[in-house]
């Protein structure tokens, strides 16, 4: 037999060195699965409940709910914002496939017009990704029943079933409760609440919708239901329902807001009615205004431009946002700052038709002149030659602390509203902070007829009107439930008080400056002061010659008309403020005022002078606000074509003191 050859040094080495390389292999995977096996543990037993839910996410679509929003009432329960069913169509920018494509798949389904198009593209560019941009809303059945049969070709498409927001009186509550509209991605910022992501889901814009957002919202429902892979629905597992908002019960009457804001008709201004026993606001109506429905449904750019361009300004709140010099409407106020530091009320001044005060000529708007003129006769005929004088003699600093007193130059800290611009009252150290200059006699005299730097918003006047007829510090409030103790009397005496109401009774039913505002009504009167403020100035010349007539004067150039009133006399319950924005004067606006206390006693007697208005006019704020858009829509269209004329065109062949 062949000997077995002896292993040599070389087969020993290697030997050793597999050996060694098995171990070392073999403990990487025993120290690879020993990690794999304390990541499995890890992942099973700490992390269970981390990936149940992420499992569960795959199989079960959790959505929200929008919560209803809460309705706004009047004082006797009947709607001015509410709810109905809406269907709609939104676009998920996220989720959005081709969008020109889909786009034109929606204008031939829902047939949208340029316009809209143009918002829809426009919208889209501004979005934050999550951000839902609304295609069309209040839409039909079957415009809706069609983008759902095509939704699988219409990626980033929502088509949405719920509830929209819908006011019953349109423009003439815009400026009393706002509107709503999709959340801004500054406001999920702000908050990063989920809800403000859902398709269709909308928050307050301005006014009560805005401040008492918190309020209106409600809380939203939830609803799980599990899906495919594909995210198809296999069936509804949970819903839990929404809590719709409270509702919100306010002090106004919701016929009496839509009838000032018919009456004002082709005016621009406002009306505010205060109740003189509680300081609850019972209208506060600034026109012409914008539709909210079309506002809280998306408005074109069209109606925008048509509504930012138009001179009588429908996006301003007259009523807290507009101030006007308050003319003569101040001169019972004058009247109880001069009872006050004891001037007598029958001490005369004789009113020729002008004055020379600190070496300056000062003019009455009667030319004439009233002769002898009492306190009582100065009120009631609007005597300036009388304020000028005593005026000066007593100084301006009671004056504006009994404006003050009265309510003019404040801001009343109880409304729930997102703005009050609350004009001026100046005194000597006033001008001395603004200007840093002196106060002047003829300073004095331009503030005793509500000129100079005086201004004030309607809602003061109304307020000014309601503490003189009610002897109380009344403050204005919107809420029902936020009325408050009774208000404390104010440090004026009766028979001050006495004095100065009978001078304001005496503008309407005695020989004074508004005898065409006595109310129709048996046994009631009403008492008040009419204001007639210049917006542009008048020189020795024009004086000369003759003071032009608003008539003659373009629509800008016109004075303001103001009237401030309460009834009934012998025992105030409702007072109220009327402005015209270049009425021509306090001829436009008494009568205003007359008609809106009229509807609180007689509503028949109101409402037929009213059709016989609008007759006039056109139609009613509806019939009229469409005929603009189109004849806008019209304008439009002739100056993209190149047809429509330049008004301006013949500006240099114009008189240019006059423009005609």
């Amino acid at each position: 037999m062949r000997r077995r050859r002896s292993l040599s040094i070389n087969d020993n080495m290697r030997k050793t060195m597999y050996s060694r390389r098995s171990m070392l292999l073999g403990g990487a995977q025993l120290g690879v699965a020993g990690l794999l096996g304390a990541r499995m543990a890890w992942i099973s037993i700490a992390e269970n409940e981390r990936w149940q839910l992420l499992s569960e996410s795959n199989r079960v679509q959790l959505s929200l709910i929008p919560p209803r929003r809460g309705w706004i009432v009047d004082r006797g329960g009947q709607p001015i914002a509410m709810n109905r069913s809406d269907f709609r169509v939104d676009l998920i920018p996220d989720r959005l496939q081709n969008p020109g494509r889909v786009i034109a798949s929606l204008v031939e389904l829902l047939d949208l017009p340029d316009e809209e198009v143009a918002r829809i593209l426009a919208d889209l560019e501004d979005a934050a990704g999550y951000q839902p941009v609304q295609v069309a809303d209040g839409l039909e059945w079957e415009q809706f029943a069609a983008v759902n049969v095509r939704l699988p070709d219409l990626p980033g498409v929502a088509p949405l079933q719920g509830y929209s927001r819908y006011y019953p009186a349109g423009p003439a509550v815009a400026h009393l409760v706002g509107y709503v509209g999709a959340p801004s991605r500054e406001d999920y910022e702000e908050t990063r609440d989920p809800i403000l992501m859902v398709p269709g889901f909308k928050i307050g814009k301005d006014m009560l919708e805005q401040t008492m957002e918190d309020s209106l919202r409600g809380e939203p429902g939830a609803r799980r239901a599990e899906v495919t892979a594909r995210g198809e629905l296999v069936r509804e597992l949970e819903t839990r329902p929404d809590v719709s908002g409270d509702v919100l019960r306010l002090t106004v009457d919701a016929g009496l807001q839509e009838y000032a804001a018919r009456r004002l008709g082709t005016e621009s201004g406002s009306v505010v009615v205060i109740d003189t026993l509680t300081g609850g606001t019972l209208c506060m109506t600034s026109m012409p205004a914008y539709d909210p429905n079309s506002f809280s449904d998306g408005i074109s750019h069209l109606e925008w431009n048509m509504l930012s361009e138009d001179d009588h300004v429908p996006l301003r709140n007259k009523t807290l946002q507009g101030l006007y010099p308050p003319g003569s409407t101040v001169k019972p106020m004058n009247a109880l700052a001069l009872l006050g530091q004891g001037i007598d009320p029958e001490e005369t001044v004789t009113c020729s038709g002008r004055t020379r005060i600190a070496g300056g000529n000062f003019h009455c708007w009667r030319r004439g002149g009233h002769g002898a003129v009492n306190m009582n006769r100065a009120v009631a005929q609007s005597c300036d030659i009388y304020f000028y004088q005593m005026g000066v003699r007593i100084g301006m600093d009671p004056i504006a602390q009994t404006a003050r007193t009265l309510g003019l130059g404040q801001r009343f800290p109880g409304l729930p509203v997102p703005y009050q611009y609350f004009g001026t009252v100046p005194d000597p150290a006033w001008k001395q902070r603004r200007f840093g200059e002196a106060w002047q006699t003829y300073d004095t005299v331009n503030a005793t007829i509500g000129q100079g730097y005086m201004l004030t918003n309607p809602l003061q006047l109304a307020i000014m009107a309601a503490r003189i007829g009610s002897g109380r510090n009344l403050t204005p409030h919107l809420i029902a439930d936020n009325a408050g103790p009774r208000a404390a009397p104010l440090n004026f005496s009766a028979e001050h008080f006495d004095i100065v109401r009978q001078g304001m009774s005496d503008v309407v039913n005695g020989a004074g400056t508004a005898g065409r505002a006595r109310l129709p009504i048996e046994g009631v009167q009403l008492a008040g002061k009419t204001g007639t403020a210049q917006v542009r100035r008048i020189t020795m010349a024009e004086r000369a010659g003759g003071v032009r007539s608003n008539a003659s004067l373009p629509w800008e150039l016109r004075d303001h008309g103001l009237f401030v009133c309460y009834a009934p006399t012998d025992n105030p319950r409702y007072a109220a403020a009327v402005v015209i924005e270049h009425g021509g004067g306090s001829g436009s606006a008494y009568p205003v005022a007359r008609d809106v206390l009229t509807y609180l006693y007689d509503q028949d007697r109101a409402m037929e002078a009213l059709e016989r208005y609008e007759a006039g006019w056109g139609g009613d704020i509806a019939t009229r606000m469409a005929r603009q858009e189109a004849e806008y829509r019209a304008r439009q269209a002739a100056a993209e074509a190149g047809t429509l004329r330049d008004p301006l065109a013949d500006r240099a062949s114009r008189d240019p003191e006059t423009g005609e």
